[in-house]
This record gives structure tokens, C-alpha cells and sequence, in this order.
């Protein structure tokens, strides 16, 4: 397998993990979770980008759209990167 491949594996899995992390952090509050310990990691991984969105977009009501356009645009960087 060439080197390349790999390194696209590679920053596929870790973009869609990140694209993960993201939508646990979106659903926090509805599944109750609380991400202490072990898992403090995600909300200190992904609050960079949640908070730059919501800097970026409009309020719109009472629904926060930041994770969401987190995630997409994740997404976008991945198939832009990887290209799948």
C-alpha cells in the first residue's frame, strides 16, 4: 500500500473521529452526558470550532446551528483532503 493511501486513511479516520466528537458535543444536553475525566477531552477538542461558528453565524432562534456547521465543515475539509 503507497504511502499515500495511508496518510488519506489516516486523515480520513481522523476527521470523521473529529466529526464524532462534534456531534457528541451537540448532543450533550439532550442525552445528559457529562464529559468528566477521561473524557474531558471533547469538549476541549471541539469548543475551538463550535465557539468559531458561532461567531460566524446569525443568531437563529433557540436552536444552536453551530455544531452542525462544525461538522459540515469538517466534512467539506475532508472531501476536499481525502476526496471520499
Amino acid at each position: 500500500m503507497p504511502a499515500t493511501h495511508i496518510l488519506a486513511a489516516i486523515a480520513f479516520s481522523s476527521l470523521t473521529l473529529y466529526m464524532m466528537a462534534l456531534l457528541l458535543r451537540w448532543l450533550e444536553s439532550r442525552l445528559e452526558l457529562e464529559f468528566r475525566g477521561v473524557w474531558v477531552f471533547i469538549p476541549k477538542s471541539t469548543d475551538p470550532l463550535i465557539q468559531a461558528m458561532k461567531r460566524i453565524l446569525p443568531p437563529m432562534g433557540p436552536m444552536d446551528w453551530s455544531p452542525i456547521a462544525a461538522i459540515a465543515s469538517v466534512y467539506i475539509v475532508r472531501l476536499v483532503l481525502v476526496g471520499y
